[in-house]
């Protein structure tokens, strides 16, 4: 595969690219050592994995309990498709819930600001008004002189037009 030449220049230029590196980057390969990363390194275990890993038994025990008591000969199998629908429509009418207390708090905040609004709309419509108006005699006046030489060219034209045949 490859030989020991290539081999060679290979790790030549990692050494290179690692040497080139500053000096503190070493500090950065070893792990540390202070009090808070020990601590979260304890209580990764501990508040981490431990929880992950029991509440993944338990549900492993619920579902093996479920399948036994209802599948065997006696088993009520109406009874727990019941209880499943159940688990699956709680989350969803919790989240119903919050939805709708969002459009309430909406259509409340709403009603409270068309009760000023008028008052506030009507103000800035006027100044909306007044800025066109400014825009309005702003660009009249940015066109009347092209408008005026346009005028003279063209009574220029309808004179010159009368006086030849």
């Amino acid at each position: 595969m490859f030989s020991k030449d290539r081999y060679f220049l290979i790790h030549a230029k990692i050494y290179l690219m690692t040497s080139k590196l500053p000096p503190h980057i070493d500090r950065l390969k070893s792990p540390p050592d202070h009090y808070s990363y020990l601590l979260h390194r304890k209580q990764l275990n501990t508040q981490i994995i431990l929880p992950v890993i029991l509440s993944a038994l338990a549900l492993i025990g619920l579902v093996v309990l479920i399948t036994l008591s209802t599948f065997k000969q006696d088993g009520d199998v109406g009874r727990w498709a019941a209880i499943s629908t159940i688990w699956i429509i709680i989350p969803v009418l919790i989240a119903g819930l919050i939805l709708l207390l969002i459009l309430v708090g909406l259509i409340y905040l709403m009603a409270r600001a068309l009760q000023g609004l008028p008052y506030y709309t009507g103000l800035a419509q006027d100044y909306v008004y007044k800025v066109r108006g400014y825009i309005i005699r702003g660009v009249d006046a940015a066109v009347k002189p092209i408008l005026a030489l346009d005028g003279w060219l063209e009574s220029i034209r309808a004179f010159i037009g009368r006086k030849t045949p």
